[in-house]
């Protein structure tokens, strides 16, 4: 296990700036996901982290130690990515000990290993089978036990499990949180998934246009988002967010809800929505109200429970209400959060 240091990381391919200046230290054991949209700049930092790219400006540190021009196999660091890359013509245990057998590992420490990641992620089944006979999740396993013979320390995922079906990886996502806590290796997970980000990370950076926008944990990110941008990113679905006053106000679709017409506002804020539609989610549903006042309609969703959404009705008219200590307010020109409460 170690430490990772991003200082000043600048990656620029002539005049686009791919990564305009992270700055970012992982502790030791720590799961850090980054998160953004596609070309946001996530998977060139990954790609610096690992050796892939060399930095135009700025330093790597790897356990205090500068490694911003090393080669990838002078870092100890091992990479999963979003193909496997296993070799057809080799059995699985052939390719978990395939890094091993390219370093010239003796044969019974390599055979030692191969069990030993096989019975970490319960592949013990599969050792004699070749690639072709897998499923998608089982692939995945192979290639982590593969990733983690090498004792690195460093585990570097890009986008692991976007090629999986939905059940799989569900069931993948929490089997690989499951293999960080038992290892402790500190870990980077690259994803423009926000569900794998916030279920999986102990922190999250989250990136837009080469920079990162704010880093926390998940429920700091959804309940504290640091600009607009992380409040409509995070959250399935969406932050509200309400020209109001000269400003941005922002407010999660669960916590918008109908009320009687004569109940007191206590300071909350109240709207007039007409619904224009509604979604059924299942356990919940989706409620989408449109706001007439003002220059402009605007669109605004309610999560609601099921025994509420009944009684709401298309074309019709209802007040919803948020209580105070769920509005978040945002500079409406920089988009940045600003202190809550009105002016």
């Amino acid at each position: 296990m170690a430490t990772l240091e991003l200082r000043g990381i600048k990656k620029h391919y002539g005049s686009i700036h791919a990564v305009d200046g992270v700055d970012l230290a992982i502790a030791e054991g720590e799961f850090l996901a980054i998160l953004g949209p596609s070309g946001c700049g996530k998977s060139t930092t990954m790609r610096m982290i690992a050796g892939l790219e060399i930095p135009s400006a700025g330093e790597v540190l790897i356990g205090g130690q500068p490694v911003t021009h090393l080669p990838p196999r002078a870092r100890n660091v091992s990479m999963v990515f979003q193909s496997y890359a296993l070799y057809p013509h080799m059995s699985v245990a052939e390719n978990i000990a395939f890094p091993l057998k390219a370093r010239h590992v003796p044969h019974a420490e390599r055979e030692a290993k191969v069990k030993w990641a096989a019975g970490l992620l319960g592949i013990e089944p599969l050792l004699k089978r070749r690639p072709a006979r897998l499923s998608g999740g089982e692939k995945q396993k192979v290639a982590l036990a593969r990733a983690l013979v090498r004792d690195p320390t460093l585990f570097i995922f890009d986008e692991p499990l976007s090629s999986l079906d939905a059940q799989v990886r569900a069931l993948a996502r929490s089997e690989l949180r499951q293999l960080h806590d038992r290892t402790r290796i500190t870990t980077v997970y690259v994803t423009h998934d926000q569900v794998e980000a916030l279920s999986m990370g102990d922190r999250i950076a989250v990136m837009q246009s080469g920079r990162i926008r704010q880093i926390g944990t998940p429920q700091q990110l959804y309940s504290h988002p640091a600009d607009t941008f992380v409040a409509a990113f995070i959250g399935t679905p969406p932050m509200n967010l309400l020209e109001r006053d000269g400003r941005m106000l922002g407010f999660r679709p669960e916590f918008l809800r109908p009320v009687p017409p004569t109940t007191p506002g206590e300071g909350a804020l109240r709207l007039n929505l007409r619904i224009v539609e509604m979604e059924f989610l299942g356990a919940d549903w989706l409620v989408h109200g449109q706001l007439e006042t003002g220059a402009r309609p605007q669109r605004l969703l309610a999560k609601t429970q099921p025994d509420v959404a009944i009684k709401l009705r298309v074309d019709e008219r209802y007040d919803f209400a948020v209580e105070r200590a769920h509005l978040r307010y945002f500079d409406r020109a920089t988009g940045l959060r600003v202190d809550d409460g009105p002016h």
